[in-house]
């Protein structure tokens, strides 16, 4: 039996209440019993219980607790209740009742954090419709409310992935809370900071889910990225002139570019192999439509975190992106260029020490193909200007940064890496001699600004090089064009190819010890550090020893010579002699020293007087360092004497002294004491165990491969002649020619002072000969050799080849009609004895 209890009607819900523990039901305001209110379904009654009469009270904890109870019990209905808090908080929305917004956002973030099950799928549906409808609004609370929200579910692990979940809306919407102006300035910080929090929350919940690689396409992209790096520049750069700027904290969660910086770091080491292209390239566009390549301070910070934040086998990628910019970039102001230039030059420097991948020729190819654009536009630009060649200090902010680029990336590579870089750049120098040629016409002079551009950067990547052996650093193939550049007229080109030298001659840091030209007078204070010549060393010297000396040489003959250049050349006969000398390279380098002296003494080159004099200085420096290096005593007592006598009566001949204001009128050394003597240092040497005898022999420069070439053709034709000529009395002169192989015969053809009257009389016999006689006397004699010339082909043959060589595979004979094969093993076969060794 039931048992009612009425309610009044002055109330404004009435209920009837059941004592079988039904929950009560509410009436109709008639008095009439009504089902309605006590059928609605329980999640929907747990959801209003949490809503309290006043916003400001607060959730509803105890009733809180029930609904999450009752969610965690009941998982196949975690969608509706998501689904009917969607529905109040939309119509709270459209109402302004923001308290209630806020109360069921609470709600739906306990929620959240409590349930795990599989069917949270279409809770979250909700969810996120109830966060856009909060992004959607005007309201700059409601936005940030919905950003927080969407951050805590971002850091929720979902046990199940989302086939069909999108976040489109969320990345336009956040990336344009990253823009906001608002006038208050507090809002718009915490806007923006709702921004880029959201945008974070974005990153960490697709990059993980293989389901969300959409994430990464270009048209989301374009918008993460440039929202994030507008918050991260500078606030002159940020607002405008009409907008105060933005304070900096201390804390990264209250500074919009800290915590864009954050996000941008991670949001790079989140990307994949496929996926580094999409990423960057929306960095170089935002740069692009912002202009901040010119002054490039933020681009360089950018790429700087974007390096340091990426994975190391992505470096490459980066790489190719910048190296494609510039490209596009080709025919923009030489700022921009200069800018984009610096950025790459930051770029691999980092690169350079970790894994760059296949790039390494493609941005040594590219640097140079724009310096060489540089150049061009330089003397163009000049030319249209002013019809001369003047200074453009834009295209050299180009050049420079393209050089320092090539320079620090090459020192920075691997020494297997930079031996090919080195070679790679030097078949870029152009090998015409711009300086003989008239220096006002376009193309020379560009080319001889390239060619310094290149030295230059040759010279960089060269600086610190030090490999297991000098023939590992100057092979033949890069030996043979640098030295022949060293040997151009201009003084500038020589100077950077002696500075290349010393580079790679110099394996043990030696350089820095000499200050210049001048006389040591102790040379064990300077602590050289050395090594004993190596077998590669050695055999080095012997193969490429003589073209070093050469270069020396003719490189001290060159009349527009500075001091400078007498410097380095000083230095690379040091260098020669710590590195690469044994005890002949120490005679030939003091072969080359009284070359050279000999050089300036007879001026048969015409040098200026400067040039004799700094000449003298130079071998009187070297011969000083070579004397105490090998430590011979006769021999340093002969040079100690020598630099004496100078001091006191030729002191313009020692290198401390040289200068062009007190240079001689004439330079007549009737003194010999004021010389080197070949005698002296030969009888010095002799004592202490030297081979002098190639002393005796003046040093004479080494033919370069055109007179080599000439030369043998010249030898060509003399054995061509010489062939015809015993071909012509073969038969006759026989036995004579026999005779004449004996020393006594060549020395008698030697003192035979009618040798060449008998020459010219059988000569001019052959020629009447061929003028006069007929044609069938001559066209016999010209068959009478050549059937000579067969029989002795036929007799040598005969001499070398009796039979052909047996094979191993078998020898054919045919017996009686049929073929039999006879084989041989390879152990009985007789082989000449010029093939066997």
């Amino acid at each position: 039996m039931r048992r009612y209890i009425q309610v009044p009607r002055a109330e404004p819900e009435q209920v009837y209440r059941f004592n079988t523990g039904w929950e009560p039901r509410p009436l109709l305001s008639c008095g009439v019993c009504g089902c309605c209110g006590a059928l609605r379904p329980r999640y929907k009654r747990l959801v209003d219980n949490i809503f309290p009469e006043d916003p400001k009270d607060g959730l509803v904890k105890a009733d809180m607790e029930k609904l999450t109870f009752y969610a965690v019990s009941a998982p196949d209905k975690l969608d509706r209740i998501g689904k009917y808090l969607a529905e109040r908080l939309s119509r709270d929305v459209i109402r302004h009742r923001y308290g209630y917004v806020f109360i069921a956002m609470e709600a739906l973030d306990q929620l959240l954090m409590a349930c795990h099950s599989q069917s949270i799928n279409l809770f979250v549906e909700s969810f996120l419709q109830m966060v856009a409808k909060l992004l959607e609004s005007g309201e700059p609370e409601l936005q940030i409310l919905g950003s927080n929200s969407f951050v805590k579910f971002a850091n929720i692990e979902e046990d199940t992935a989302s086939y069909h979940r999108r976040y489109d809306f969320f990345v336009s919407r956040f990336s344009a809370m990253c823009h906001s102006y608002i006038g208050d300035m507090d809002t718009r910080i915490k806007i923006r900071i709702a921004g880029i929090k959201g945008i974070q929350g974005v990153v960490r919940k697709t990059v993980n889910d293989e389901l969300q690689t959409i994430i990464w396409e270009p048209q989301h992209m374009d918008k993460i990225v440039p929202s994030l790096l507008f918050n991260m520049q500078t606030t002159e750069e940020l607002d405008s002139k009409n907008n105060p700027p933005i304070p900096r904290s201390a804390d990264k969660d209250e500074n919009p570019s800290t915590l864009a910086e954050s996000c941008f770091r991670e949001l790079l080491g989140r990307a994949a192999y496929g996926n580094m292209n999409n990423a960057i390239r929306p960095v170089l566009v935002h740069l692009d439509n912002h202009q901040l390549w010119d002054p490039n301070a933020f681009a360089v910070s950018c790429f700087k975190i974007t390096m340091y934040s990426i994975q190391a086998q992505h470096s490459h990628h980066v790489i190719q992106q910048i190296l494609r910019h510039l490209d596009t970039h080709n025919k923009d102001s030489p700022r921009v260029r200069a800018g984009i230039v610096q950025v790459l030059l930051e770029t691999v420097t980092i690169a350079a020490k970790g894994s760059v991948g296949p790039t390494v020729l493609e941005v040594f190819n590219t640097l140079l193909k724009h310096l060489r654009l540089s150049v061009d536009f330089e003397l163009s630009h000049q030319q249209l200007a002013t019809g001369a060649f003047s200074t453009n200090n834009d295209e050299k902010v180009v050049q420079d940064a393209i050089i320092q680029t090539i320079g620090s990336f090459g020192s920075n590579l691997p020494d297997y890496q930079r031996s090919e870089i080195i070679m790679f750049i030097m078949g870029k120098v152009p090998t015409s001699d711009a300086g003989a040629l008239e220096s006002s016409h376009p193309e020379v002079h560009g080319t001889r600004t390239i060619q310094v551009k290149l030295l230059r950067s040759l010279l960089m990547v060269t600086s610190g090089y030090k490999a297991k052996s000098v023939a590992a650093a100057l092979t033949s193939p890069f030996l043979e064009p640098i030295l022949s550049v060293s040997l151009m007229e201009d003084s500038e080109l020589r100077l950077l190819v002696l500075h290349i030298l010393h580079s790679l001659i110099d394996r043990h840091e030696n350089k820095a010890k000499f200050k210049g030209m001048r006389i040591i007078h102790d040379v064990s204070a300077l602590k050289i550090k050395r090594d004993k010549s190596s077998k590669q060393d050695i055999s080095f010297m012997k193969k490429q020893g003589q073209q070093l000396y050469r270069h020396i040489y003719v490189g001290c003959k060159k009349d527009d010579n500075e001091q400078k250049n007498f410097e380095s050349l000083f230095i690379a006969l040091l260098l020669i002699t710590i590195e690469l000398a044994n005890d002949e390279v120490i005679i030939d380098l003091i072969r080359l020293a009284l070359a050279i002296q000999d050089l300036a003494v007879t001026n048969e080159d015409i040098l200026p007087m400067y040039n004799r004099c700094a000449i003298l200085a130079l071998v009187a420096a070297y011969l000083n360092f070579l004397s105490q290096m090998i430590a011979v005593p006769a021999f340093c007592q002969h040079v100690n004497k020598v630099i004496e006598v100078r001091s006191k009566e030729a002191p313009y001949l020692l290198p401390e002294n040289i200068s062009q204001e007190n240079l001689p009128k004439s330079l007549e050394i009737q003194d010999k004491s004021c010389l080197f003597l070949q005698n002296k240092i030969a009888d010095a040497l002799a004592g202490s165990g030297y081979n002098v005898d190639r002393l005796s022999v003046p040093y004479v420069p080494q033919p370069t491969d055109e007179d080599r070439l000439s030369r043998r053709k010249s030898i060509v034709d003399t054995v061509s002649i010489q062939v015809d000529l015993i071909g012509v009395n073969v038969q006759q002169d026989k036995a004579k020619i026999v005779e004449e192989i004996t020393f006594e015969t060549l020395k008698k053809a030697i003192d035979n002072q009618n040798l060449e009257e008998q020459e010219r009389e059988k000569r001019r016999q052959v020629i009447e000969k061929f003028q006069k006689a007929p044609f069938e006397e001559i066209a016999a004699q010209c068959e009478s050799k050549s059937n000579l010339l067969h029989d002795k082909l036929a007799e040598i043959f005969e001499l070398t080849i009796s039979r052909p060589p047996p094979s191993p595979s078998g020898s054919m004979s045919v017996t009686a009609g049929h073929v039999q094969y006879h084989s041989i093993p390879v152990y009985e076969m007789k082989f000449p004895d010029l093939c066997v060794y």
